[in-house]
């Protein structure tokens, strides 16, 4: 396992192995995307941050495919880098 592995691995209390965290929770942890899917199919995109006053995520879109909930999210990051 890689330093990077290591980092982010996570003790199991049952079994004392360490095992590394699914996919979505990496990106979690690491800053990543918050895309959940909805009843009807489609994805809705939240901030990553959650509001202080009411401890939700803003809704930052709701779109027809993943692909196109993770292009906006990449629109977003980097409107805000430039």
């Amino acid at each position: 396992m890689s330093k990077a592995g290591v980092r982010d691995a996570i003790i199991c209390p049952l079994s004392r192995a360490i095992r590394t965290p699914p996919l979505s929770v990496n990106k979690l942890l690491l800053g990543g995307t918050m895309i959940r899917k909805l009843k009807s199919g489609q994805y809705r995109l939240y901030s990553r941050k959650k509001d202080p006053k009411t401890g939700k995520r803003r809704n930052l879109g709701t779109f027809d495919t993943r692909e196109a909930a993770e292009k906006h999210e990449r629109e977003v990051q980097y409107f805000k880098r430039h």
